[in-house]
């Protein structure tokens, strides 16, 4: 499981461990919180092309789906 805390999330840089269409390598671009600290929502920028997604933040938790930083 990669640590992470939500209020660390933005400008953070990650890579997909199953690449699609060429698209690797992503940074946090956009983190939305409500009032009480928790994440409303989470867009992540693609560096090839510059296509933006919003995704659940804790997906990047996973070990199995992202690694930290760009490898």
């Amino acid at each position: 499981m990669n640590p992470l805390h939500p209020k660390k999330l933005l400008h953070s840089k990650w890579t997909k461990v199953h690449v699609t269409n060429k698209l690797k390598h992503f940074s946090v671009t956009k983190v939305t919180f409500d009032e009480d600290g928790n994440v409303l929502e989470c867009i992540i920028r693609a560096e090839i092309n510059a296509e933006e997604f919003t995704i659940n933040w804790r997906n990047l938790k996973d070990t199995q789906l992202w690694r930290q930083g760009w490898k």
